[in-house]
């Protein structure tokens, strides 16, 4: 079953927040070994998240098994926003410090907001993504790594986090035992949230 996730858009420039995790799912044997008891096998799927910074809305999903990485998903999550709708920033951790990251965020004509790896090295400035990538490492070379991620904006990132901790709210663990049944859950829980969030989210202002 395929869960088309509900999204109402935003006024402005889209930015995406990308963030992945791990959800405990049950391991082969583990519902008989809970029922039989014995030895269980602890298993993990990894759920991959694209959030828009100005709804909070979840924009794309990704699920593998635990053993794929977090930047070999970005392409599929950029994909699974329309060609004809602009992507302004995309930001992510480190982990996304990766040449196709940088070649597919650039090729949608986005801006990436990722922290370069520690003694990261200038890439050939080949590519676009190339290029913007080495003005980061200079950045946090001369400003320092902390003025490098105020000045970016970095910060928001903490949102998507915050989002993924709703998503386990609704769950800590996966009920499904197939895989492609943990996707259609996972899903449903997204579209869940997502109509949750279009009810409102908190404005904060500073006040004095």
């Amino acid at each position: 079953m395929s869960v088309a996730i509900p999204y109402r858009g935003g006024t402005g420039l889209l930015h995406l927040l990308i963030y992945a995790t791990g959800i405990k799912a049950e391991g082969e044997g583990e519902w008989n070994a809970r029922k039989h008891g014995g030895p269980k096998k602890r298993l993990w799927r990894k759920l991959h998240l694209s959030m828009d910074k100005e709804t909070l809305e979840i924009r794309a999903v990704g699920v593998t098994t635990s053993n794929v990485g977090d930047a070999p998903m970005l392409p599929d999550l950029l994909e699974q926003i329309p060609p004809n709708q602009e992507i302004a920033w995309v930001t992510a951790d480190g982990a996304y410090d990766q040449r196709r990251c940088h070649t597919v965020i650039a090729a949608r004509g986005a801006a990436a907001i990722i922290p370069p790896r520690k003694n990261a090295q200038h890439w050939k400035p080949t590519t676009a993504g190339a290029t913007t990538r080495n003005e980061a490492v200079r950045a946090c070379k001369y400003l320092g790594r902390a003025l490098w991620r105020k000045l970016t904006g970095y910060h928001r990132r903490s949102r998507a986090e915050t989002k993924m901790h709703c998503v386990k709210l609704l769950g800590q663990g996966l009920m499904a035992r197939d895989f492609d049944r943990q996707v259609a859950e996972l899903q449903v829980r997204i579209a869940v949230l997502n109509r949750y969030t279009a009810l409102g989210i908190p404005v904060t202002e500073p006040v004095g």
